[in-house]
């Protein structure tokens, strides 16, 4: 295989799934021996990629902004100096400015998408569908964008996002070390049993839902703690503090724990009865199932979306239809009374997915 030189382009470097597999196919990249290329405004995550060994590029491509369609004239001269093989677009905005950029590029490097999530209908996400190969998250994501952009379909491959099992390693049940240093830095009771809801501060990921099962499952006897582990980031005080509140109105914000992301996610895991998943809008792939799974912990969500798709292959008993509350709380008693036991194998591994997407590159590159 030839060196390839490719250039990902993304709103920003914080924190989030699309952001993680930037990093993922980024350090596959540079392993594999080409040349890796990040554009974005930057973010917490820059020193990781640029550890790795690939090169970031300081470009607001991804604000809403009247000013952002001209970066395609900076983008453009960048992209002129890099003389890339592949331009890779991971969100719409950005997919915008890279096009842009790569009018009057000659030779053009073949243009790339990727569909992270269920985007609505029309014109402005339709550009994730223009790239010369249209990768999708899952099947959801797939039949999603054949549904709304029928004429896309015979550039879809279908590459799930996938797990490091050796980052992810399935740990005993249960483990009394991660429990006790978890245990100890929540200030929980040796006998709580702890439900864990990691995912960004937003509304749509149903932390609402999350806390409602909190009442109901104390309500019913059981001990239950819930820990919102990443909700707690800046410019979500107020949200925070309306899950808060609603935590009080309920009578169980002692055994509420809202915290900010954290490295060791694994820990996090392994100390955990039960991981929940209630995002509220479909999500498009549903890491953090086979994250847990793959640790060995029972998941129990909401049955949409890649979420859904994920638990029916993988822990049918976790699945409960969207909205169903007395169902979500009678499903969560049982799994922590008898939790099933994990699946054997993971379908879903980072090196098969770091693997198909050097090989897509491949193909385009020309």
């Amino acid at each position: 295989m030839r060196r390839l030189t490719v250039v990902q382009l993304l709103p920003a470097l914080a924190s989030g799934g699309v952001e993680r597999s930037t990093l993922e196919i980024a350090a596959a990249l540079v392993a594999a021996g080409h040349a890796s290329h990040v554009v974005s405004a930057g973010g917490r995550l820059v020193p990781t990629l640029e550890a790795q060994g690939s090169a970031h590029h300081a470009l607001s491509i991804g604000a809403k902004s009247l000013a952002t369609p001209f970066k395609a004239l900076a983008l453009r001269r960048l992209l002129r100096s890099l003389a890339p093989d592949i331009v890779h677009a991971r969100s719409r905005l950005p997919a915008w400015v890279g096009l842009g950029a790569l009018r009057g590029l000659a030779p053009r490097p073949a243009f790339i998408t990727t569909v992270h999530g269920l985007n609505s209908p029309g014109v402005y996400s339709g550009v994730m569908t223009r790239g010369d190969a249209v990768i999708c998250v899952s099947d959801t994501v797939r039949e999603h964008v054949r549904a709304h952009w029928p004429d896309a379909s015979p550039r879809i491959t279908v590459i799930p996002r996938g797990v490091d099992p050796a980052q992810f390693p399935r740990r005993a049940r249960p483990d009394a070390a991660a429990r006790a240093a978890v245990f100890g830095e929540l200030g929980l009771a040796p006998d709580a049993r702890l439900l864990l809801m990691p995912g960004r501060g937003t509304r749509l990921k149903g932390h609402a839902d999350a806390i409602d099962l909190l009442a109901a499952l104390r309500a019913d006897g059981v001990p239950a703690a819930l820990w919102l582990l990443g909700t707690e980031e800046p410019g979500r005080e107020a949200y925070v503090a309306e899950l808060r509140a609603l935590a009080a109105a309920r009578g169980i914000e002692a055994t509420l724990r809202i915290a900010p992301p954290r490295a060791d996610v694994v820990s996090a895991y392994a100390a955990s009865d039960l991981v929940l998943q209630l995002s509220r809008k479909p999500e498009a792939f549903g890491r953090t199932v086979i994250e847990a799974l793959s640790v060995g912990v029972p998941v129990l969500g909401w049955a949409h979306g890649g979420v859904g798709e994920q638990l029916a292959a993988l822990q049918p008993e976790g699945a409960v239809a969207l909205g169903d509350a007395a169902t979500l709380a009678a499903r969560a008693k049982r799994l922590l009374d008898a939790p099933p036991a994990p699946p054997a194998r993971i379908p879903y591994t980072l090196a098969a997915m770091q693997q198909a997407t050097l090989d897509l590159y491949a193909r385009h590159a020309g």
